[in-house]
């Protein structure tokens, strides 16, 4: 071999070492990369999958949260119900009492008007079955009035007007005006817990 060729041997040689070197550089470069990635991806997962449970816990808990407004709201709805059955069933039951004992409830109403006097304003039902001693009955609850022979568009009970002054002894106005009472006291009676 002669000088030339060995300057190419040597140079050859010199690169081939370069190389591995630039090579074995390269790969640790890139295994410490990839390792730093790994590591860096691995943090992101936890954080992902850590934020992901919370987010399923909010999601559960308002689900949960949801759920129990509603079985409560339709609870409410189906006690609500429940009262309006059963205040129309009083109503219904007081509206069609036997005479005798419809106008029992007529003079127990009026004794809560005691000393007032004027006209008793009546269903055309309850004018045409009214007793022959109404009239007497009505001051011995208390009140001195007259019977209208016109007949008002009310469902049952009566109305004493007093002048310009009107007092609303109507079953579904006494209803109305003593309504959260009746709630309460059929709320007891149907939902007792």
């Amino acid at each position: 071999m002669n000088n030339g060729d060995k300057i190419l041997n040597r140079i050859k040689s010199d690169c081939d070492e370069s190389i591995r070197k630039i090579e074995t550089e390269a790969q640790e470069s890139c295994e410490k990369i990839l390792n730093e990635a790994k590591i860096q991806a691995d943090k992101i997962s936890a954080e992902i999958q850590e934020n992901a449970k919370d987010k399923i816990a909010q999601i559960h808990a308002s689900s949960k949260s949801r759920a129990e407004l509603e079985i409560r709201n339709l609870l409410l709805q189906k006690r609500r119900s429940e009262i309006d059955k059963t205040v129309n069933k009083v109503l219904d039951y007081l509206i069609n009492l036997d005479s005798k004992k419809y106008f029992d409830v007529i003079y127990a109403l009026a004794s809560k008007l005691k000393g007032k006097q004027g006209e008793i304003l009546l269903n055309g039902k309850d004018i045409k079955r009214l007793p022959d001693d109404f009239e007497q009955k009505l001051k011995n609850s208390g009140i001195n009035a007259t019977v209208s022979k016109t007949p008002v568009d009310i469902c049952g009970g009566f109305i004493l007007r007093c002048g310009d002054i009107e007092e609303n002894m109507e079953f579904t106005a006494i209803i109305a005006a003593n309504r959260d009472r009746i709630d309460d006291l059929i709320n007891r009676e149907l939902f007792a817990e």
